[in-house]
């Protein structure tokens, strides 16, 4: 196979993964350039990167861009060298030597896909990553499941959606969907491409044969960053597939919530919490998110 592929990590503090991540690249069995964006750590990853591995370009941003927008300056690259394929690896992630080529050759056979992922797995490589695991139930990629237990595995499964720790992306799919939105610092960039990626009618492939291993942790509740950029994106995303309610109705809503809150539930309901919160960041965001479908130019 003669393809350009651009692999994409960006990092921040990432030095404890380094040896997995980009030595896994490299043992590639396919010829992949590796691009490091560094978001301005502090624990010398970037130069743990070009002293092990200096076959790697490293580029240093000089703050923290956060993960989309540090991953546009990698996706601008495959535009500009007119790569074939972009490869988004975390940089907690790690690949087989063979994970790349599979995803390639698949999608040569099936170029109706733009957007491919490997199965997740954990770090210790002894079960599906747990958030990975819902991607596959039945309201996401409905046949996977029933064609596990049945022990009728297809390679390649159509889904709607896969996290952002591993994705081959199409040169086509960067030019029609582009980069992702800014406006995600950390959580629900993925979110948003691939709500563009469908609106653009374009299709995402789950890969049953390639995989890749994730070292997060398994248990246990995610932290507070993570819930509360989940309730940031909600509100984002409600608003900008114009699902942008009248000021007074929001109000209105507010006040069922906040009277359900606290004389049903004695303020003890989360869920309301949440969606209090949503209501209030579409109240304060409404003016300042536009309708976005169309893409994010690189």
């Amino acid at each position: 196979m003669n393809f350009q592929i651009i692999a994409i990590i960006v990092t921040y503090n990432g030095s404890k993964w380094i040896d997995k991540c980009f030595g896994s690249l490299i043992n590639s069995t396919i010829p992949i350039k590796v691009l490091a964006i560094d978001n301005a750590s502090t624990d010398g990853t970037p130069q743990i990167i070009r002293t092990k591995f200096p076959q790697v370009e490293v580029i240093e941003t000089g703050e923290n861009l956060g993960f989309g927008k540090a991953n546009n300056i990698g996706l601008k690259r495959v535009l500009d060298e007119n790569a074939d394929y972009a490869f988004l690896l975390n940089q907690d992630a790690w690949v087989e030597p063979d994970t790349i080529e599979k995803l390639v050759k698949i999608h040569q056979n099936n170029p109706q896909f733009d957007l491919l992922s490997p199965i997740h797995l954990n770090g210790n490589g002894d079960a599906i990553d747990r958030n990975f695991q819902n991607y596959l139930g039945p309201s996401f990629t409905p046949e996977f499941y029933s064609d596990l237990f049945l022990k009728k595995n297809k390679e390649i499964y159509e889904g709607k959606f896969a996290n952002a720790a591993a994705w081959m992306l199409t040169r086509k799919c960067i030019e029609i969907v582009g980069g992702f939105d800014p406006i995600f610092k950390h959580y629900g960039e993925d979110d948003d491409y691939i709500y563009r990626l469908h609106y653009h009618k374009l299709k995402l492939a789950i890969i049953a044969n390639a995989i890749i291993y994730h070292d997060r942790p398994q248990t246990g509740k995610m932290n507070n960053s993570f819930y509360k950029n989940q309730i940031y994106t909600r509100s984002v995303l409600s608003l900008k597939k114009d699902i942008k309610p009248k000021t007074h109705y929001v109000l209105r809503r507010l006040i069922v919530k906040y009277i359900e809150l606290f004389f049903v539930f004695l303020g003890n309901n989360n869920q309301l919490r949440h969606e209090i919160e949503i209501d209030w960041n579409i109240l304060k965001m409404k003016r300042q998110i536009k309708k976005q479908q169309s893409n994010f130019n690189l």
